[in-house]
């Protein structure tokens, strides 16, 4: 019934940007807090930003600080990930994810829908 589709990735050089997009079907997209994660080969999935119901607050891992801006659009059920200064190091699948309240959360555990993932892969 709810349903994620992400889209936005692709492949830049280090310092370039990317604005990911995640539609999210369903008619009570604006009652959860939402976030994104990444996943590298090899590694855990690891938390990126998140926000909440209406996007009055937000939260980022350390390493996305000041580079990256989780914001969404509840009239068009989309949340977005603009991406800035990318790094080698941010290489990855990135997922949007649904949370299980109107809140924020940083643990994955505490998502229960999730998009299919875009690929990010910034080069040197």
């Amino acid at each position: 019934q709810v349903q994620l589709v992400e889209s936005g990735g692709g492949l830049t050089q280090a310092g370039g940007s990317l604005r990911l997009s995640c539609v999210v079907s369903g008619r009570s997209f604006s009652d959860y807090g939402m976030g994104w994660f990444r996943q590298a080969p090899g590694k855990e999935r690891e938390f990126v930003a998140t926000i909440n119901w209406d996007g009055s607050f937000t939260w980022y891992t350390d390493s996305a600080k000041g580079r990256f801006t989780i914001s969404r659009d509840n009239a068009k059920n989309t949340l977005y990930l603009q991406m800035n200064n990318l790094q080698p190091e941010d290489t990855a699948v990135y997922y949007c994810a649904r949370g299980r309240a109107s809140t924020f959360y940083t643990n994955y555990r505490n998502y229960d829908y999730w998009g299919q993932g875009t690929q990010v892969t910034v080069s040197s």
